[in-house]
């Protein structure tokens, strides 16, 4: 089935240049690139795309991480996209992350995890219309 996901290149990716490492393993898995955008989230815009997590007591973590710098927002589309995309990307925790996956070879902790990706269609049209205002 083909479908659109959404995923984030965040700060601590884009500033030890990682950013074409990652976007290539997409393309080499055979998804296309529909849009890209490198774009600094202001804190209006990171309380947006993680309002799912306001109530959380990371929330402020999240947000100020991903403020912290650059990021490079793409969608993607590809069979079952949202699901590969999310193996791809490796478990949040970087440490747990297999190798293999993005965060696995190049995460270094929790919210320094390299990238964040939609986990459903429900989260890919919530956060791809915050990220492409």
């Amino acid at each position: 089935m083909t479908e659109k996901t959404l995923f984030i290149v965040k700060p601590d990716a884009v500033a030890r240049n990682l950013v074409g490492k990652i976007i290539s393993r997409f393309e080499r898995k055979g998804f296309k690139i529909l849009k890209l955008k490198m774009f600094t989230f202001t804190q209006e815009q990171a309380e947006k795309f993680y309002d799912v997590h306001k109530d959380k007591p990371f929330f402020g973590e999240l947000t100020s991480f991903i403020t912290s710098g650059p990021v490079v927002a793409t969608i993607i589309e590809g069979n079952n996209a949202i699901a590969t995309t999310r193996i791809m990307i490796g478990a949040t925790k970087s440490f747990e992350a297999e190798p293999g996956s993005i965060r696995g070879d190049f995460g270094l902790g929790l919210s320094d995890n390299i990238i964040h990706a939609s986990d459903s269609q429900e989260s890919f049209d919530h956060e791809s219309r915050v990220a492409f205002e």
